[in-house]
């Protein structure tokens, strides 16, 4: 009996490994588990208030630790606020910036995109060229000249990252425009009398939806990396608001004496970016119908 169960166990080894190919379960748990979940229950999932905190109880190390306590498991900051409370609340503000941010951006680049290659002509030109400057300059370096102008909070960041993540939208969708209106019913649609904003809300947009919905799913995992990053430079989400790289930037100071404090947002950083492009390359797989023999 032992020696038959073996090959079944092995078997079945073999098909959980495959179905774990087949489907991302690790990205899509750790997404619910570290960015979702937390961003939408956060007020009832928090054990803490994640901005008020108590000198006496500064600097507590987590709870494997000497001086640890499972009330605030992950240990507290410089100031005793609960960093696991603090961790949970930024998953809200992280979410927050990444919806927003590909919302705007993704509207103003896929409308660019689609006029741009529809038309074509100057109006693709002109389009292109604003594509081609905006590339020129350094992201980090337009989010800062930006952030001297606008001031510091949620919807300046929304807006600095949407100017900067339109042009990835508009020159994917451009690409696709060009492909899709070269299509015989594209064509016949014209001939039977239908007009251009028909033709491109009924025949083109819905071509590169694929394309839009894999290209905006990528582009979360940046969007959460780049506002982490205003945020560690002090022109993102403003202090005592719980943005994962603020909370990096509050420990930098402290890795020798209290590595927890900037250890655990960098490793809820580095899970949701990794996760996000993990589900996002199985996602482009799945779309793609070039890539499903691959």
């Amino acid at each position: 009996m032992a020696i038959t169960a073996l090959p079944r166990a092995r078997k079945g080894v073999f098909h959980a490994v495959a179905a774990a190919r087949r489907y991302p379960v690790l990205p899509i748990a750790v997404l619910l588990l570290v960015l979702v979940l937390p961003g939408i229950f956060a007020d009832q999932v928090a054990p803490h208030d994640p901005i008020y905190g108590s000198l006496p109880n500064r600097l507590i190390p987590p709870v494997w630790e000497d001086g640890g306590s499972w009330v605030r498991p992950l240990g507290t900051d410089n100031v005793g606020r609960d960093l696991l409370s603090r961790i949970i609340h930024g998953a809200r503000v992280s979410l927050s910036v990444a919806l927003a941010s590909i919302a705007l951006g993704g509207a103003v680049g896929i409308s660019l995109g689609l006029i741009s290659g529809y038309f074509g002509g100057n109006i693709d030109h002109l389009i292109m060229r604003t594509v081609d400057i905006k590339l020129a300059f350094p992201s980090i370096l337009l989010a800062l000249v930006l952030a001297t102008v606008l001031r510091p909070g949620f919807f300046s960041v929304v807006l600095i990252i949407s100017l900067v993540l339109w042009t990835s939208y508009a020159r994917m969708v451009r690409g696709e425009t060009l492909r899709v209106r070269a299509m015989d019913y594209v064509a016949r649609a014209r001939v039977v009398g239908a007009s251009n904003l028909r033709i491109i809300i009924r025949h083109v947009l819905p071509n590169t939806a694929n394309s839009i919905i894999v290209l905006a799913t990528l582009e979360v995992g940046q969007v959460i990396l780049f506002e982490a990053s205003l945020s560690f430079l002090g022109i993102g989400i403003p202090p005592p608001s719980p943005s994962w790289g603020l909370m990096v930037a509050a420990g930098r100071v402290l890795v020798m004496s209290a590595w927890w404090v900037s250890f655990f947002p960098g490793l809820a950083i580095l899970l949701t970016v990794l996760s996000m492009n993990l589900f996002g390359d199985w996602l482009r797989d799945k779309l793609d119908p070039r890539m499903r023999n691959i």
